[in-house]
């Protein structure tokens, strides 16, 4: 069976990784901007592109810089529900039946609204396009599955003043106070507020993460934060082997107990290890990729995103998801920004098929660990349901496709 765009299309799929302030509409960015006054670059979309939104950038840093915009308008409940409502809708367009939004609470909170609110307004909006989806006749009799969703919140690594009204205030609060103290605390905080979220407000905040500034900025000063998570057996992944070494992802996977790893592109990089009590460094890979693999730590990846963020990578092919594909890892294709790297997760599939050579037996099960792997907010058996419910579905796509 060749694997073409059009079946990528139909076949379920899931997004694991993809940041909301990633992935606004570009209409919705310039129209937010005007409402709030928020100076953008450019007021139309090809200058967005042009300045802001581009296909290169020197460091995974500078690719950052674009979401000062993004976030600046989304401080207001109406405009957290707007973008989710849309990031649902376009992600139903081609074929997603299951994602998980990740954001920072914490960049949207201000005195108008909280973190709960942020959280809250964000599932309103992803609820409304839910229910809208999955009212249509062809999901309603059982023919096709249902589109769900889950929420994870983000920890910042690192933030200044500048990044939000909540940091300001939390920095001047803690002026005498250590940075890396201050960024313990605000993790810890995000903790609390994601867990009273889910257990008060039955929210579907079905995890937590750790993103933004990778280098210089270790896993391990948010290791109370992380411990506080698994406490409370919220499931957990870690930005990790983005922009630093193996190092980074051992710290995720032991210090931080990481269901999942986001990017973990470094994995294989022995050269890239910095500790001078690493001796044998090829070892060292040999027993943490060992340990991923025995362990299904899913992996995921973000084709188009580590290309436009890492100058290493001169091509798809050059990517470490080739030596992930040969060491059996579990892994599952994501956007991570569908508006800041231009993709869908369409397009991320079709490029690690071309660029990889993979075939439909490979196809399907890198989609189907998207669903298994997933941090489904209801009951593990519902999801067992869920997911036999996808693999008919997707079975029955491929019969389709073979008769025509």
């Amino acid at each position: 069976m060749t694997i073409t765009p059009e079946f990528i299309a139909k076949i379920p799929k899931t997004d694991l990784h993809v940041h909301l302030d990633g992935s606004l509409r570009l209409p919705t960015l310039i129209a937010l901007a005007r409402e709030r006054g928020v100076k953008l670059p450019a007021y139309d979309e090809a200058g967005l592109y042009r300045k802001v939104f581009r296909k290169k950038y020197a460091n995974l840093n500078e690719y950052l810089e674009g979401f000062a915009y993004t976030t600046a308008v989304l401080q207001t409940a109406a405009a957290l529900e707007r973008v989710g409502y849309e990031l649902a809708q376009d992600n139903q367009a081609e074929g997603v039946r299951y994602i998980e939004v990740r954001f920072a609470p914490q960049l949207h909170q201000n005195a108008n609204l909280t973190c709960i609110e942020a959280m809250a307004a964000l599932n309103r909006g992803l609820g409304r396009a839910k229910y809208e989806f999955n009212g249509r006749p062809a999901v309603r009799s059982g023919a096709e599955p249902p589109f769900e969703y889950g929420i994870i919140a983000c920890a910042m690594r690192m933030f200044d003043y500048g990044f939000s009204e909540y940091y300001d205030t939390l920095l001047r609060a803690l002026a005498h106070s250590g940075r890396k103290e201050v960024f313990s605390l605000a993790s810890q905080e995000l903790v609390r507020a994601a867990v009273e979220a889910r257990t008060r407000l039955k929210l579907p905040i079905v995890g937590f993460d750790l993103a933004g500034a990778e280098a210089g900025f270790p896993a391990e000063d948010h290791i109370q934060a992380y411990a506080l998570a698994h406490k409370h057996f919220m499931n957990k992944t870690v930005h990790a082997g983005e922009a630093y070494g193996p190092e980074s992802i051992f710290q995720a996977i032991t210090d931080l107990h990481a269901d999942r790893l986001g990017h973990a592109v470094y994995l294989f990089d022995a050269d890239m290890i910095k500790s001078p009590e690493i001796k044998d460094k090829k070892a060292y890979v040999a027993n943490l990729v060992q340990y991923v693999a025995e362990r299904r730590i899913t992996i995921e990846v973000c084709l188009t995103s580590n290309l436009q963020t890492n100058p290493a990578i001169r091509r798809l092919s050059d990517h470490s998801f080739g030596l992930m594909r040969k060491a059996k890892l579990s892994a599952t294709f994501c956007t991570d920004n569908r508006t800041v790297s231009q993709t869908t997760v369409s397009a991320e599939i079709l490029k690690a098929v071309r660029a990889f050579r993979i075939t439909p037996h490979e196809l399907k099960n890198f989609i189907i660990y998207g669903f298994k792997r997933s941090f489904f907010p209801g009951s593990y058996i519902k999801k067992r349901a869920y997911t036999h419910q996808i693999i008919d579905y997707y079975e029955r796509i491929e019969k389709d496709n073979l008769k025509a």
